[in-house]
């Protein structure tokens, strides 16, 4: 059976790009996602740092995977909002990641307000497909992250949303951790659920909710072993990507890799 790489979110190590390559080098994962640089989160960063995460990436053999940057995460009611995020940041992004090598962008799928009508569902359809339409336009395949208190917080309503919107490069960054609470259980319902649609994972654990307090991996609830089991046993991604979310980074993200590695090795012995 074929194994699953590692990735990491580079702020997980930290928002020093040269910081963070070389622990993660130190720890073979040569597999890198774009979230915060020093300057902020991509893509309105100073072309300085992204010189230099182009030369370090390139000098240490790392790939970047993704750009994430942190759109769609208002109510739908904000429309001035998410029409400059469509038409400004989500192009820029674009050109970001075209230009580091990435075709995935990760976005959210919009709060969803207190007793929100489903019939703002409609809302939803129309403003994802307007965004998709512009990340096909350059072969970009937008990935949308569940997460609590949104109109994709679970794999369930992810995979609803995602089938009624009918685009070929729309698609699932499935998230267990973010779904602890969100459905009977992130691994397998959840998976199960939206597994047609996943192109990217994150990895993180929790006891309470990721957004109250996540610990390191195989600590909290999230059946990490079996949704692995289940990744390798599906072939939908060639890796996943640890988004630590728990202090301090280092230790953390190193104790994850190695808590990862342990689990696949087993899996796949």
């Amino acid at each position: 059976m074929k194994t699953l790489e590692l990735g990491i979110v580079s702020d997980e190590i930290s928002p020093d790009f040269r910081v963070a390559v070389r622990h993660a080098v130190d720890w073979n994962v040569k597999i890198v996602e774009l979230r915060m640089l020093e300057s902020g989160r991509v893509p309105a960063v100073k072309t300085e740092e992204i010189r230099e995460v182009r030369h370090l990436a390139s000098d240490n053999g790392i790939r970047i995977s993704a750009l994430s940057p942190g759109i769609f995460k208002h109510p739908l009611s904000d429309v001035q909002t998410i029409q400059h995020e469509i038409t400004d940041t989500l192009p820029r992004t674009i050109d970001l990641a075209s230009s580091l090598g990435s075709n995935l962008i990760i976005v959210f799928g919009f709060q969803r307000e207190n007793n929100e009508p489903q019939e703002h569902e409609n809302q939803w359809l129309e403003r994802m497909r307007w965004a998709a339409e512009i990340a096909g336009r350059s072969d970009m395949d937008l990935l949308i992250e569940n997460e609590p208190g949104f109109w994709c917080s679970s794999g369930g309503a992810t995979a609803d949303l995602l089938r009624k919107a009918g685009m070929k490069n729309l698609a699932a960054n499935w998230d267990p951790c973010n779904a602890y609470g969100a459905e009977p259980k992130p691994y397998p319902e959840g998976y199960i659920a939206v597994r047609e649609f996943i192109r990217n994972v994150h990895v993180k654990d929790t006891l309470e909710g990721s957004l109250i307090r996540c610990v390191p991996v195989g600590e909290g609830a999230i059946d990490w072993k079996g949704q692995l089991q289940a990744l390798l046993e599906d072939s939908l991604v060639h890796h996943v990507t640890i988004e630590t979310h728990c202090l301090p980074l280092i230790e953390k993200s190193k104790h994850n890799v190695d808590t990862l590695r342990r689990y696949l090795a087993e899996l796949t012995s």
